[in-house]
């Protein structure tokens, strides 16, 4: 039997339930629809990570700003843990520390310079050995990757009736009509699909000239004693601004990059950096490593996890041998788009490939598309 709804939306992940939530607190009927019997892909297999400080400065750092007031909604209303951790990036080199004093000198963000004695009275977890200081932001906020989607899931059904259908593969989506395999069929207003790295299943042929690419990641989780104070702030290694697009415009970025290159091209090979993410409970999520398109394979590197666990052991304080879990992740990403968005028909939306930035970034942007769409909440 065919059912009507004003809005379908194609995957529970985080990207699926930002728009399913943005949709629902518009009054709209939500029906969701998840292949598996709980979300599993990269929006659980990630450091809970809500990261502003990352964005380059203009719109998309207003989209993870706003990102960032969405998360502290759901806080205030129950549904999840957000801790307004805030953030440290660590400077154990002088060029390092160069690009940090650059970009904080720029007052475009809210940040400030540390010294070592400052860094180390937030967070024991940082290696006080080689430390020059490090630049303080206190924007970010961590979740529990591995609980949140499924609360917020379940908030939804919830607050807004939506209809939330787990073990439900879509086959097809044709004129706005959702097909599932086991014969159930929505007629929806709109369409919003949320495939995640599923770029196979629906609209393939559009996929296939969007130029997203896969990217394999693998982390780690380490058991060290609970942080004597809470919130414990996030942690960035040096390596890290080789990695996000806010601190490409540092003069002192070059040599960075060109000291790493020649000291450590391995690194540069897996797209390795180290951060580290620390839980009430002392459990310490540590990553990670980029690999792309063809060179990522069903197999896990223990070269990979090595190199994490030496570079984090060189600017955090872990004890590798309390290493408990070891996983990998896959998202797809565009080479030049925060997101990569598409109408292929009539009220059919697909929206894929935020990247690493998820988190960050899922709810400021569908909040953007259903301003677009059916105008502002009030």
């Amino acid at each position: 039997m065919m059912r009507r709804v004003d809005v379908a939306v194609i995957g529970a992940g985080i990207g699926g339930l930002a728009h399913a939530w943005m949709a629902a607190r518009r009054g709209l009927r939500v029906v969701l629809c998840e292949r598996t019997a709980v979300a599993e892909g990269a929006s659980i297999r990630n450091f809970g990570m809500i990261w502003p400080i990352g964005q380059p400065a203009g719109e998309l750092y207003g989209s993870a700003l706003r990102s960032r007031e969405l998360w502290l909604d759901l806080h205030a209303l129950g549904v999840l843990s957000a801790e307004t951790c805030g953030s440290i990036h660590l400077a154990h080199r002088p060029d390092e520390m160069a690009v940090l004093e650059e970009f904080c000198a720029r007052g475009t963000y809210d940040t400030r310079m540390l010294r070592p004695t400052d860094v180390t009275d937030r967070t024991p977890l940082a290696n006080p050995n080689g430390l020059l200081g490090g630049m303080a932001s206190p924007t970010e906020l961590r979740v529990d990757p591995r609980t949140a989607s499924a609360r917020i899931a379940a908030w939804l059904v919830e607050k807004y009736a939506t209809e939330v259908c787990f073990q439900t593969t879509v086959a097809d989506v044709a004129e706005r009509t959702v097909r599932a395999s086991d014969g159930r069929a929505w007629s929806a207003e709109r369409v919003v699909i949320c495939s995640g790295s599923d770029l196979q299943t629906l609209y393939p042929d559009v996929l296939a000239r969007s130029g997203l690419i896969a990217c394999k990641l693998q982390m780690l989780r380490s058991a060290e004693p609970p942080p004597p104070t809470e919130p414990a702030p996030h942690l960035a290694s040096g390596l890290t601004l080789r990695h996000y697009a806010a601190f490409r415009d540092c003069p002192s970025l070059a040599a960075l990059q060109a000291r790493v290159a020649a000291e450590t091209p391995e690194l540069d090979r897996y797209g390795i950096h180290a951060m580290a993410s620390a839980f009430p409970n002392g459990d310490v999520t540590l990553g990670d490593s980029h690999e792309y398109g063809d060179a990522i394979t069903p197999f896990d590197k223990s070269e990979i996890d090595d190199l994490i666990l030496r570079e984090a052991g060189r600017v955090f304080r872990i004890t590798p041998e309390r290493v408990t879990q070891r996983w990998n992740g896959i998202y797809t990403k565009h080479p030049s788009r925060p997101v990569f968005e598409v109408e292929p028909e009539p009220g059919v939306h697909v929206f894929a490939g935020m990247g690493g930035a998820g988190m960050t970034m899922a709810f400021g942007l569908a909040d953007q598309c259903w301003n677009r769409w059916e105008g502002p909440t009030a």
